[in-house]
């Protein structure tokens, strides 16, 4: 399950996370996001059996920013919490539903946080990884084709990062002096996107 491997995902990179955010943030993004996460697995075995994938979204998007810290816990949950809206009853997930889902993800944290590709930010993986993701299902890509493409393109988008200048978030008060770091949530955005493709 998507939000499992997630979790287990950023528990395992929680120091290295928390460490690119102590060049250019608050130190603490990763630790707070293995907290959010770790809230998210722990509310899934209180939800009704047979509930549908969205509605798990929602849940888990809610414990998020429930336990998360900084702005980490509004944007994480936010998106999930998006996801899970666009994905509402349906019991079964196919790829277009998944992307529209993906897009509700994007738009809310945009919405919410005011980035756009460029700011150093997780717009960067998330924006990229949501253009690949529509790009390959209109080229004919299945759920699992179109999981990969986006997970690779979040990859790219986060490293993409690293020259560039802070326009949001802590990370802009150091004006030039971000410039040389990825950004942690970008990289974090990345574990989660491959997670996906990984549990699909």
């Amino acid at each position: 399950m998507w939000i499992r491997l997630a979790a287990e995902r950023v528990t395992a990179e929680a120091d290295r996370l928390t460490a690119l955010d102590a060049a250019i943030g608050d130190g603490d993004h990763g630790h707070n996001l293995e907290r959010g996460f770790a809230a998210a697995v722990a509310a899934l075995p209180e939800l009704p059996e047979g509930m549908p994938p969205g509605k798990v979204l929602v849940a888990a998007g809610r414990a998020i920013i429930s336990k998360t810290g900084g702005a980490s816990g509004p944007l994480y949950g936010t998106a999930l919490r998006r996801a899970g809206k666009a994905l509402g009853e349906a019991g079964e997930i196919d790829a277009a539903g998944l992307g529209a889902a993906l897009r509700a993800a994007l738009e809310g944290v945009q919405e919410l946080g005011k980035a756009v590709e460029g700011d150093k930010t997780l717009v960067d993986a998330l924006g990229p990884a949501v253009a690949a993701y529509e790009s390959t299902l209109t080229a004919g890509g299945d759920l699992a084709a179109c999981t990969r493409a986006a997970a690779d393109a979040a990859r790219e988008g986060a490293e993409a990062t690293i020259p560039l200048q802070a326009r949001k978030g802590r990370a802009s008060y150091l004006g030039e002096r971000s410039v040389g770091h990825m950004d942690p949530g970008a990289s974090s955005t990345t574990l989660i996107l491959e997670a996906l493709a990984d549990a699909v």
